[in-house]
């Protein structure tokens, strides 16, 4: 599948301030997540994708062209920031009719009302932006992404602000738009969203790429050191005892009365075992949290093993 979208040897400094380095991948269409913690660099490499900014040292090109020196780029590029940017004395249709306009598009109002039935939205609702939830908001600005039906869809944090069942919504919007053959580039700092979205990544630590491709890969490898979970349960040293005596933990520190923090190498045997050796100890489970299933953690291993 050919490339939409291609960074070489790209880096960007403000002053001193190295923002990113020498990062190099490509991407086709299908929906791809931009991982990494905040200050990674995200968000100027996708300020940089969308021509908002030009990079120091390297290329940047979206359907073989440069979107900050192509006044053309525009029309195959549709941006969801982070920040806000919406005006809130307009109508949600209102704001994404202008984006279309702005476009030139042929039938503004017509064009508005669709993208936003496609984000889950009442083009007919005529209160002010305003008066807009966050996770409304986040749709109106998907919507406007959207509008003029760009190749290339990047979306900064759009989950933010969503209930579950909202960014499982959106979600499912982000595989239809990558299955019309459209490059769908989503940043997100949550790993549980990430698992959602796709399993196609790029990884961004400190401003350099540390990895890309199949997430699955990178969470196998993830999976060969051992994993922490915080325990909380009403008698913690008998469970924890019990634990140990079933060798289901590779380590245990007992930080409060009723909690402490697990190691196992087995994450499968402890999850399958633990009801019952709770049940064994007479002693009732508060819960069993993984402590290494954020993003942070992914990218610790990632930068360690480079």
């Amino acid at each position: 599948m050919s490339a939409t979208v291609e960074f070489t040897g790209v880096s960007k400094w403000f002053g001193d301030v190295v923002a990113v380095s020498d990062v190099t991948f490509s991407l086709g269409a299908g929906v791809t997540a931009l991982l990494g913690p905040n200050g990674a660099g995200k968000s100027t490499i996708l300020r940089m994708l969308a021509g908002l900014t030009r990079p120091s040292q390297g290329e940047v090109r979206v359907s073989g062209v440069d979107p900050a020196r192509d006044p053309g780029a525009s029309a195959r590029i549709g941006l969801a920031p982070q920040q806000e940017g919406l005006f809130d004395f307009q109508s949600a249709r209102e704001f994404v009719q202008t984006a279309a306009a702005l476009h030139r598009l042929a039938e503004p109002a017509a064009v508005a009302s669709d993208a936003l039935r496609r984000v889950g939205m009442d083009p007919d609702d005529t209160r002010r932006l305003r008066t807009y939830s966050k996770g409304m908001r986040q749709r109106v600005k998907l919507a406007q992404a959207i509008v003029h039906s760009p190749e290339v869809i990047v979306l900064d944090e759009p989950l933010n602000g969503l209930d579950p069942r909202g960014r499982g919504e959106l979600i499912a919007l982000f595989r239809r738009l990558a299955a019309e053959g459209r490059t769908v580039i989503v940043s997100s700092h949550v790993l549980e969203e990430v698992e959602r979205i796709g399993s196609e990544i790029v990884v961004i630590a400190r401003g350099r790429l540390a990895a890309q491709g199949d997430f699955r890969a990178i969470r196998a490898l993830m999976d060969e050191r051992p994993r922490r979970f915080r325990l909380r349960a009403d008698d913690i040293r008998s469970l924890t005892a019990r634990l140990i005596s079933e060798h289901l933990c590779t380590g245990i520190d007992i930080t409060a009365d009723d909690t402490a923090l697990l190691e196992t190498d087995d994450v499968a045997t402890l999850r399958a075992a633990i009801a019952r050796a709770a049940s064994t100890s007479q002693t009732v489970m508060r819960e069993l949290i993984p402590l290494d299933d954020d993003l942070e953690s992914v990218f610790r291993y990632v930068v360690d093993e480079r």
